[in-house]
């Protein structure tokens, strides 16, 4: 988590443009469906819909210990937008649930691990209850780690596994090493612990492996989030409108580039064409099928596709993108400072940026104003969104630990899925008062010891429902939890949303050279053509064999929309 910052990042771009990290994800391996039904074999087992997940999924009881400003709606984060006062902080875990067990936990880890007596995780272990003992990993090496611990006799009590490691023989090794947690949750039996009662029920569901409630999951907003970051203080300035169409966006980008003058309109503005096209989600690969018209079709199949891709090879063409952007830089490099310097207006990018990049220049630009473009429809109606998953990273336990052990790890998940406003959640995201953070204006501020012992450690364990809040500026926090009601509102989910899908290994390549030739595309490399030459091979070396994949997946366990 950030300093100054509360959000609950859930997807690996949020999570990583939240905490400035990189890392890679795994390749190759077994086949497997995980939480959908099974593949080849015909077995239902792992189902996530109708009557079966019904009978797996907790109950939902909202928390009623903190009351939002902004409550959450049509898929959005809640958020607060006050100034924080902590003797104001209500209490959601009343007395401890842990019976003093030690529990050893793996996760990914981006920086120096602290040691493990530090002065944060005692505080937390002496709040849950429980001896909890980090075997901290590095996060852009992970996946390696993680494959060997799993395939290993020597496995921790509690293994964290982000969505971006599930693929290979990891889902499999989820379903065969880790704990039915169904005993302890399903129903009324998650009752015991009122915060993990008021996670989302679309965030359980996502944590269904194998016909099993397997997950303690991080729940996020379904809602996109990829936003047209802007300059709203030189739009302002220069009277610009923001733009409600694509033909408008692309007449706004020519008024505001000025080669000579070292200014172009955007970067690559091609996440945003997806959306604003109505293409179906890339975030993952079973988010990307959907039935239409009774037929199941995948995002490269659609018009909407090639339209979105013809549109942002326009901007290019015009001269209006950032050169850094035609040489591909944009993503690869900050483009915080050259968006400071008003060397281009508007990038699409996580929402979280729209937080850190005003705090980054609050005090040497105070004129400077970042704010989030709404998605426009393409020819200026409402835009279709697709839902991204519900929950992204998961924490699992070990399938021999003992009943005391589970009981201890549900006792530390009780704590830190706290909400916002709680004493529960400051400790857990922020550490202890005067060593880890100070306040100041009712603003939380880490201290050099909060940024060393206070990170990505028990936040991984499990998390309240999605929250954004920001002290220091609560007028962005107001702004990103209203983008996303407003943005929600015309989001759709997908047939496969939800479910956790892991494709059969001899598909695991087959889409792996289409990033490379839309960026190819864009930028006038390659044409139309070649994606539609492209779009046929998929169909022939085996897309329309999954098709038939995901469409018996749906023919047995029904669609999610």
């Amino acid at each position: 988590m950030t300093p100054n910052a509360a959000s609950t990042p859930t997807s690996r771009r949020s999570f990583l443009a939240s905490t400035a990290v990189a890392t890679a994800a795994v390749a190759g391996g077994m086949p497997l469906l995980a939480a959908c039904g099974g593949s080849g074999g015909g077995s239902r087992e792992g189902t996530t819909s109708g009557k079966d997940a019904e009978k797996i999924l907790p109950a939902y009881v909202a928390g009623s210990v903190v009351t939002p400003d902004i409550p959450a709606k049509n898929g959005s984060a809640a958020g607060f937008t006050g100034k924080l006062d902590l003797a104001d902080l209500k209490t959601s875990v009343p007395k401890k649930l842990g019976k003093g067990g030690r529990v050893s936990v793996m996760s990914p880890f981006w920086g120096s691990p602290p040691k493990n007596d530090n002065a944060y995780y005692r505080a937390m272990n002496d709040l849950t209850g429980v001896d909890v003992r980090w075997r901290n990993q590095d996060g852009n090496t992970y996946d390696q780690k993680l494959g060997a611990v799993l395939a290993s006799s020597d496995i921790p009590d509690v293994v964290v596994v982000p969505g971006w490691n599930m693929s290979g023989k990891i889902p499999s090794a989820v379903i065969g090493k880790f704990a039915d947690l169904g005993p302890y949750l399903s129903g009324d039996a998650v009752k015991e612990y009122p915060n993990l009662a008021a996670i989302p029920t679309d965030a359980w569901q996502r944590s269904i492996f194998g016909g099993k409630l397997r997950g303690l999951p991080m729940p996020s907003s379904y809602v996109t989030g990829i936003v047209p970051l802007y300059r709203k203080d030189v739009f302002d300035k220069e009277g610009y409108e923001v733009p409600t169409s694509a033909d408008e966006f692309m007449a706004l980008a020519k008024d505001a580039t000025s080669a000579r003058a070292k200014r172009w309109a955007c970067l690559d503005m091609k996440w945003t064409a997806f959306n604003a096209f109505g293409v179906l989600s890339g975030e993952e690969k079973s988010l990307g099928w959907n039935m239409t018209d009774g037929k199941l079709i995948y995002r490269i199949e659609t018009e909407e596709y090639l339209e979105a891709l013809e549109w942002t090879r326009k901007l290019f063409a015009a001269g209006v993108v950032h050169p850094d952007a035609g040489l591909g830089k944009s993503q690869a490099t900050d483009p915080g400072p050259k968006f400071a310097k008003g060397e281009f207006l508007i990038y699409n990018q996580d929402l979280s940026q729209w937080w850190s990049r005003t705090a980054e220049q609050a005090a040497q630009n105070p004129e400077f104003e970042i704010w989030g473009m709404d998605i426009f429809g393409h020819d200026g109606g409402d835009p279709t969104l697709w839902a991204k998953n519900p929950a992204g990273i998961f924490a699992f336990v070990n399938k021999k630990a003992s009943e005391a052990v589970v009981r201890d790890v549900l006792a530390v998940a009780n704590v830190t899925a706290a909400p916002y406003g709680t004493k529960e959640y400051m400790l857990t995201n922020y550490g202890v008062e005067g060593t880890h953070y100070t306040v100041k204006d009712g603003v939380p501020v880490k201290t050099e010891q909060g940024n060393i012992d206070v990170m990505n450690a028990f936040v991984m364990i499990a998390s309240p429902a999605p929250t954004i809040a920001h002290p220091d500026f609560p007028e962005v926090a107001r702004g990103q939890v209203e983008w996303q009601q407003r943005m929600g509102a015309f989001t759709k989910k997908s047939s496969f949303y939800g479910m956790q899908i892991t494709e059969p290994a001899r598909y695991a390549n087959l889409s792996n050279d289409f990033e490379q030739l839309e960026d190819d595309i864009v930028r006038g490399r390659r044409k139309i053509g070649d994606m539609q030459q492209a779009v046929s091979n998929w169909k022939r070396k085996g897309g329309d064999e999954l098709r038939d994949w995901y469409k018996k997946i749906l023919d047995e366990n029904g669609s999610a929309n």
